[in-house]
């Protein structure tokens, strides 16, 4: 009940102060739950900010390095010979 109250007491702060424009608002309330996710995992002890950022990176890089792959697979797809 009081996580709940502190999320209802931060959104009802962010109107009070005019930053009503869905962009600024949606960006505030990824803020809160990223903030609350990084206490949550702190807490729970499984990694440190700095370990989970090198592996998000490192899984960006292979992500981008499968989708060349795939681009390259489909690219060179040929028509077999007729006989």
């Amino acid at each position: 009940m009081s996580k709940s109250k502190f999320i209802i007491d931060r959104i009802a702060r962010l109107f009070e102060q005019g930053l009503v424009t869905y962009k600024d608002l949606s960006k505030e309330i990824l803020n809160i739950i990223n903030s609350k996710r990084d206490e949550f995992v702190f807490r729970m002890k499984l990694t440190s900010k700095e370990e989970a950022d090198i592996l998000s990176a490192r899984i960006e890089k292979l992500e981008k390095k499968v989708s060349k792959i795939e681009k390259k697979k489909t690219k060179k797809s040929k028509k077999g010979k007729k006989f």
